[in-house]
């Protein structure tokens, strides 16, 4: 199974916490709960962009600890408020050293998921 998610905005290792807006509050744990109880470990969740509040990319661990803990394969993409993103080849050592082996970039390239081709470029 293939699912699409966008705006997580996790602030796990930045101070800027998205519950201060009204139907936001415990939001990590009900994505967490819900996700959990639909994602298989062999499904795909492509990540749409704005995935972390964070500037930096060495800001973005936290972040990435918790994408990584879900279910499934995430292939993410960059959004407009992902600043932490630098180039692919980059972000591509960042995950591999990092041991994040459940979390693939999507960017000027493509992934065969199932019978779907899921591409991404700028």
């Amino acid at each position: 199974m293939i699912y699409t998610i966008a705006d997580l905005h996790l602030s796990f290792g930045t101070n800027k916490p998205m519950d201060v807006f009204s139907g936001w509050s415990n939001y990590t744990e009900r994505i967490r709960e819900n996700w959990q109880r639909l994602v298989e470990p062999d499904d795909t969740v492509v990540i749409a962009g704005d995935i972390s509040w964070a500037m930096k990319l060495n800001e973005i661990n936290k972040d990435f600890e918790y994408i990584q803990s879900l279910n499934g394969k995430k292939i993410i993409l960059k959004g407009n408020h992902d600043y932490w993103w630098t180039t692919k080849s980059k972000m591509d050592k960042y995950i591999k050293e990092s041991g994040f082996d459940s979390i693939s970039i999507l960017h000027n390239n493509y992934y065969v998921v199932e019978d779907t081709a899921i591409c991404g470029t700028s």
